[in-house]
């Protein structure tokens, strides 16, 4: 079978994290997004992990449900007819050098056994910063049988790959699987020949469990079954049957761009101009920027078992995007209630909901919905801490909705449509 899995999220002791993760609440929203399978996220945190004990059963090797008194009461009007998704411990860990690696974990109880052997404050965040080095951090997920690799692995600030210029400076051999994050894609990522025999992860790294958080990005895997030797077996064969992810044009610093008049400029053009726009700004490097320091190749060289980058944006954001500026929480609620009820989960909505069906319940989102699942969405590249544009009428490039930081997908105003 093939499941939806988002494998990195936060709990509610992470900083800046809703109150409202806790796992009976993620559970109920992942059941609405349509995901099967949700990492439960800082499992080396004493109180987070006391709340999974208490609010989970085991139901499989490796995976839990949330036990039948914590379910929260339905809602009558929404849809139930999906699977309760299953929760599997996983962890974000920060090394010595600041740099962030994804742990998926076998049980509880290698929980409790790895957070006796890291060093460093493990309770004064969700996320723990340890004394250890990426090397040391991945020796003891192997010891303890967990699948290990970089979170959001092209990030300026906190990934391996603003640190290091290969994994294997970092690790002393290959990790399990590689996160690409927010601001990468796979024709960016394959562009770099060591990163070709390496599965890819796309997962939302949510700090709210509100649908336009969770499952924002996610993984489609071919699975025997949901437990955790099945996970673990499916990175091993390359099972991974798509990842849906952000279009990273989206991201405001994927394009090398002026932080004063975000102005875009060609990496060797920003290089000529050592970094300094004539507008007096500076030129603040890219993402397309690192990928072009680390690239093997000008184009991707796809491995013959890659699977597709499927490019989604949450419906809310959808919703508030097409109906424009001045649109009320309650309309975009009440849209997104609309189209669950009528296809069961947001993500039928987004990938597999018959196009004639889509046009038939909101002809205003229909054509944006189509554009994401072909393809063929105009954007403007974001840069230099301006965010991307969509461009949501091709022949009228003017017309334009911008994704500013307060209509974003890093905004927090959407999570009000939610509580």
């Amino acid at each position: 079978m093939i499941i939806r899995a988002d494998l990195h999220i936060h709990g509610r002791y992470s900083m800046a994290t809703s109150k409202n993760m806790v796992p009976e609440v993620i559970a109920a929203q992942a059941q609405l997004k349509g995901l099967h399978l949700v990492g439960t996220g800082d499992a080396f945190h004493q109180r987070w992990l006391q709340l999974i004990e208490d609010s989970t059963e085991q139901v499989a090797d490796g995976v839990y449900s949330i036990k039948e008194d914590r379910r929260p009461e339905k809602d009558p009007d929404l849809p139930s007819q999906n699977q309760e998704p299953l929760l599997i411990l996983t962890a974000e860990v920060e090394d010595i050098k600041r740099v962030h690696h994804l742990l998926i974990l076998p049980s509880i109880e290698t929980a409790h056994q790895i957070r006796g052997e890291l060093r460093g404050n493990l309770d004064s965040d969700g996320r723990p910063r340890v004394r250890m080095s990426g090397r040391e951090i991945q020796e003891l997920a192997q010891e303890k049988g967990c699948l290990l690799g970089p979170s959001h692995a092209f990030t300026p600030w906190t990934s391996i790959y603003k640190e290091y210029d290969s994994i294997y400076d970092c690790y002393s051999h290959k990790p399990d699987f590689l996160e690409l994050g927010l601001s990468a894609d796979t024709d960016m990522a394959d562009r770099i020949e060591e990163l070709q025999d390496i599965p890819f992860l796309t997962n939302s790294d949510a700090h709210s469990p509100w649908p336009h958080r969770l499952g924002r990005e996610f993984n489609e895997i071919e699975i025997n079954r949901i437990d955790y030797p099945s996970l673990e077996n499916a990175l091993k064969d390359l099972k991974i049957k798509a990842n849906y992810g952000f279009d990273p044009r989206m991201g405001k610093y994927h394009l090398t761009a002026c932080t004063k008049c975000y102005h875009l400029f060609p990496v060797k053009k920003a290089l000529e101009m050592k970094m300094k726009c004539p507008c007096g700004g500076t030129i603040k490097k890219g993402v397309d920027y690192r990928i072009e320091e680390l690239a093997t190749w000008n184009e991707p060289h796809h491995p013959p078992n890659r699977p597709p980058y499927i490019y989604i944006l949450p419906l809310a954001e959808i919703i508030s995007l097409v109906y424009g500026k001045g649109v009320t929480t309650v309309f975009v609620q009440k849209i997104w209630r609309e189209m669950l009820q009528r296809f069961s989960d947001e993500i039928s909505v987004l990938i597999n909901a018959p196009m004639e069906d889509l046009e038939e319940a909101d002809p205003k989102l229909a054509p944006v919905i189509k554009s994401f699942r072909d393809g063929t969405l105009k954007m403007q590249s974001g840069g230099g801490g301006r965010y991307g544009e969509i461009i949501l009428d091709p022949e009228k490039s003017a017309q334009k909705i911008q994704s500013t930081k307060s209509r974003s997908m890093e905004s927090n105003t959407l999570d009000e449509y939610f509580k």
